[in-house]
């Protein structure tokens, strides 16, 4: 029986990915990197230091990973405090609002900072419906390494069995996956360049998985 939600953030709650690439991109031009949209594009779902881990390493930098994230972490809060027109994803408050009325456990798993995490929740007001907030940032590994989620499935006092996750990601299904819990693939409008092939279930509006319909379906299918 369905207990638990674990909501991915960026392409999910938010679509701030134009942010996160124009303050990318601010970095790899302030340090002279360049960056093929096929290699950007395999860095979703991740997060930010293995990303300049990796930078660092394939482009035999002379600095240090810490110096990149700093960097595009103080470009992403300008242009986030900047943009007014910033909002949530159609729908997914009210979905939100359904599932906490409904009494499932709520927990978001994202690969952003704890700081942007907490920048978004203040702005929309998200934290009375969520019972647990992890970043990836502050785990050794990164999606698509199943760590988030099991700590995930933890903090929400429930069984992987008993959780679903909700993302946008190859990188974060996969994840989800390797955690042994149930995955929706959200294929957004937003969305570039992602597989859902593994996904459980791949939706597009997220009607698909109102409370009746998913319960439905989980318990259908578990």
């Amino acid at each position: 029986m369905l207990k638990a939600v674990i909501f991915d953030m960026d392409g999910v709650i938010v679509d701030s990915e134009p942010i996160h690439r124009v303050a990318y991109q601010k970095m790899f031009d302030e340090f002279e990197i360049s960056i093929s949209p096929e290699l950007y594009a395999s860095f979703t779902g991740k997060a930010t230091l293995p990303i300049c881990q990796y930078i660092c390493s394939s482009f035999n930098l002379k600095i240090s990973p810490e110096i990149l994230v700093a960097c595009k972490r103080k470009y992403f809060k300008e242009l986030f405090d900047e943009d007014t027109s910033f909002k949530l994803l159609e729908g997914v408050l009210e979905l939100i609002q359904e599932y906490h009325k409904k009494a499932l456990v709520l927990v978001l798993a994202s690969s952003a900072s704890m700081i942007n995490i907490n920048r978004i929740f203040k702005r929309f007001d998200l934290d009375p419906y969520f019972i647990s907030k992890l970043s990836g940032a502050d785990l050794k590994a990164s999606k698509p390494h199943p760590e988030i989620f099991k700590n995930a499935a933890k903090a929400s006092g429930f069984l992987p069995s008993e959780c679903m996750v909700i993302e946008d990601s190859t990188n974060g299904i996969n994840a989800a996956k390797a955690a042994g819990i149930y995955c929706v693939g959200y294929n957004s409008v937003y969305s570039k360049n992602q597989s859902y092939d593994d996904a459980d279930l791949i939706i597009t509006n997220f009607n698909e998985i109102s409370f009746d319909k998913i319960t439905a379906f989980f318990n259908k299918h578990n």
